[in-house]
């Protein structure tokens, strides 16, 4: 679940008035507010457009739209960041550093040094620390880690892991590191790219799943990122291609296989992730078996866009005309940025791409105007300054 992270200074006021835009969005019937509150309001978790219209929807639901889009689990802990910061919601430092408890902030110290001896002997001085949660917020994710999951270096504090990082994840899990920890450090392992850069990632998978981590419950998150070794090592491990996976890495035949006995929910994901790594013959095939390429991805598949923004910054020529050709608009703007495929294109430096939409009929042009509006209205977080990746 992606999010839009607050500016050095934020500004109350702003954050108002985008619930009150938010609430005439709802009002309106805007397909884009809809998108907005089901992906981050938790009473309107997959339903349907006009579920979303239907039901009733106050000024305090915008608001907590609002704060969850932000990070925050609601509109006062919003205020409270705003009005009182703490240390712990600093959200421009590395997480290491935005630890209140000296306690645990030692053992963090500890581990980033690979000091596993020292660890040891810290851990039976303060044998809680194994099983406490530290808060974090103003992310979409690690919001609430326990000290395993500062093993898998994701989100990136350092850029580095000490060479044993695996001797040092043994130290906290002898302690008695919780199921959930470990399946959650899996997760966090399997679809992280500094394991990977530090060779350790392949040797953390067995040792989690070794532990009880279930190898399939991070199977998807790994093809949505592209660690296709995470993807085959989590497979050697037992975890079963499904319709998704199959998706993402292009494999048609399985793909082929998996395809009439799906729902409409993997359906949906698998369209997601073919669209965003140009998997042209599979997009195809969903398309054929009726899959709207309009409708915004699902909570798992960088759901504030469409396929058509993912192929776009991608750059995937062929993707995008088939895309387009099929129906998918190309005003269609993005939940976060509210940019449109072609302003993804823009900033992806996909110039074919940009020009190609732009072409058609209501493609639009990219305008120092436009820009700025949606900076003053939406702070820093613009289309031509982000991603959008989730």
């Amino acid at each position: 679940m992606p999010v839009r992270q607050l500016p050095p200074k934020p500004n109350l006021d702003h954050l108002k008035h985008q619930a009150k835009d938010l609430l005439r969005g709802h009002a309106d019937h805007d397909p884009l507010a809809a998108q907005q509150i089901r992906e981050f309001h938790p009473r309107f978790l997959r339903v349907t457009d006009a579920e979303v219209f239907q039901a009733p929807f106050k000024l305090s639901d915008a608001q907590v739209t609002i704060a969850r889009e932000h990070g925050f689990p609601s509109w006062v802990r919003l205020k409270s960041h705003i009005e009182r910061p703490t240390l712990s919601g600093q959200i421009s430092l590395p997480h290491h550093e935005r630890i209140e408890d000296a306690a645990f902030r030692l053992a963090v110290k500890l581990l980033d040094a690979g000091d596993a001896a020292g660890l040891r002997s810290h851990l039976k001085q303060h044998p809680r620390l194994v099983h406490q949660h530290v808060v974090f917020e103003g992310g979409n994710y690690f919001r609430n880690p326990t000290l395993l999951e500062f093993v898998a270096e994701n989100p990136i504090r350092h850029g580095s892991l000490p060479a044993n990082i695996v001797e040092v994840a043994k130290v906290i899990l002898d302690a008695g590191a919780e199921r959930s920890a470990i399946e959650e450090t899996l997760m966090l392992v399997s679809t992280g790219s500094v394991a990977r850069e530090c060779g350790v990632k392949l040797d953390l998978i067995d040792l989690l799943c070794d532990r009880g981590a279930n190898p399939e419950s991070a199977l998807r998150a790994s093809a949505l990122h592209g660690e296709v070794d995470a993807v085959d090592a989590l497979m050697a491990r037992g975890a079963r291609i499904d319709l998704p996976v199959a998706a993402a890495l292009g494999r048609v035949d399985d793909f082929r296989r998996l395809l009439a006995a799906s729902d409409g929910e993997d359906r949906h994901l698998a369209f997601a992730l073919a669209s965003q790594y140009g998997q042209v013959e599979i997009v195809r095939l969903l398309l054929d078996a009726g899959e709207d390429p309009n409708r915004y991805n699902p909570v798992g598949g960088h759901s504030h866009a469409t396929p058509l923004h993912n192929a776009a910054v991608a750059g995937n020529e062929e993707m995008v005309k088939l895309l387009v050709e099929r129906g998918a608009r190309v005003d269609r703007k993005d939940v976060l940025w509210r940019g449109t495929p072609a302003d993804w294109a823009r900033y992806g430096g996909k110039t074919e791409v940009e020009r190609y939409l732009r072409s058609l009929p209501d493609g639009g042009s990219a305008t120092a105007e436009g820009a700025s509006k949606a900076r003053a209205k939406y702070g820093d977080s613009s289309p031509s300054a982000s991603s959008g990746s989730e």
